[in-house]
């Protein structure tokens, strides 16, 4: 603005309607200095500065038993009489070994009848075959006529036809009197009794029931929280309680695919590693799975508030101290609880984080921390 010269100055204030304009104009260039200088205020956002936990993630463990990997029932393919059990339950027993035992009249006298009627199919073969041979021989001399022949070949394949067919009810009826013998078809131990001497059982119904000898496997139920540690592969400890004081490794071999939809867990069978003598099986266990990779010096424990999502990935809003703006961090959930999540990846011991009013925000807005009013309600 230029300057005004003191003549200049008395010259405009020498008439009162003069001084009046003048004295308006300079209040409104106040003002206006005044309105152009004012910022907008930081905005208050409820931020926490994080800390790591110091140690890594300690898993939470679930029960389980400790139960053999191959389980199946014994029983006869026949119906019948129980006339004999030669195990009991607890009892080790080798593959091939006899277990129990049908009563084999019927099977027996069926298998006589089957042989019987193979004899006779084989003696009607035997006479076919020679009248076929005879009739080839005379027609070549022509002294039958050739329907005669004919007939003689017709006759001979009806034989065959019917040999073959009491050749396989004489092996059919031999299967059935084997049947009658149950046997072990793998080594391991009686787990339960089904059935007992003199009962009458029907084919296909349990007797015994054998946990195959090898590999131990321990099952338990996964809750979705813990479900990211019992990936297929993912090595865990184990400890018993009847073996007090003793770890024992061992690895995921296999997860349900679906929830039971009673219970909503997962089934997860993990094979114990050398699990030794002493482990018995249905024997209660606690399986703790491996603790997930942690971010150098611990995790960070964060209320659920605070997560946001950058896409698909989970998302915190962090504080820059350099100069109080917000910036979108993506980091690592290791776990999700109730009301807190645990941070493995994306943040710094004494970042400031937001912990309410995540989606209110932006990216590069300048913000004001403050203390949450009530920070037990963060508390995890």
């Amino acid at each position: 603005m230029r300057q005004q010269s003191p003549v200049q100055w008395s010259f405009l204030l020498s008439s009162r309607p003069a001084r009046a304009l003048a004295l308006a104009g300079l209040v409104t260039l106040g003002a206006c200095s005044r309105h152009e200088a004012a910022a907008p205020a930081p905005r208050p956002v409820v931020a926490l500065a994080v800390h790591a936990d110091g140690q890594a993630l300690q898993a939470a463990s679930l029960p389980g038993e400790v139960q053999a990997r191959y389980s199946t029932p014994l029983s006869f393919r026949v119906a019948g009489k129980i006339i004999e059990r030669r195990v009991r339950l607890g009892d080790t027993v080798k593959n091939g070994e006899v277990v129990a035992l049908l009563d084999p009249a019927d099977a027996q006298k069926n298998a006589a009848s089957s042989q019987a009627q193979l004899d006779a199919a084989q003696h009607n073969l035997a006479y076919a075959q020679q009248q076929l041979e005879r009739d080839r021989a005379q027609a070549k001399e022509n002294l039958i006529a050739p329907a005669q022949l004919e007939q003689t070949t017709n006759a001979y394949a009806s034989a065959l036809a019917q040999r073959d067919q009491a050749q396989q009810q004489a092996a059919l009826a031999k299967n059935q009197l084997q049947y009658t013998t149950l046997v072990a078809g793998h080594a391991g131990v009686i787990t339960a009794e089904q059935a007992d001497t003199g009962q009458n059982v029907s084919a296909g119904q349990a007797v015994y029931n054998l946990a195959w000898s090898g590999d131990v496997d321990v099952l338990c139920d996964v809750p979705e929280s813990a479900l990211a540690s019992f990936a297929v592969g993912q090595p865990a400890s184990v400890a018993l309680a009847a073996l007090p004081g003793r770890k024992f490794s061992a690895r995921v071999r296999e997860l349900s695919p679906a929830a039971d939809q009673q219970s909503r867990t997962w089934r997860a069978r993990l094979t114990l590693i050398n699990p030794g003598a002493d482990v018995r099986l249905g024997m209660t266990a606690d399986v703790t799975p491996a603790a997930p990779a942690a971010a150098p010096g611990g995790v960070f424990t964060l209320p659920v508030t605070a997560l946001f999502h950058q896409g698909r990935q989970p998302a915190v809003w962090v504080v820059r101290a350099a100069d109080n703006t917000l910036e979108l961090r993506p980091v690592t959930v290791t776990r999700f609880y109730e009301r807190t999540i645990v941070v493995s990846e994306g943040l710094k011991d004494g970042e400031s984080v937001v912990l309410q009013g995540v989606h209110t925000v932006s990216a590069g807005e300048k913000v004001r921390p403050i203390a949450p009013l009530h920070p037990e309600d963060f508390a995890s």
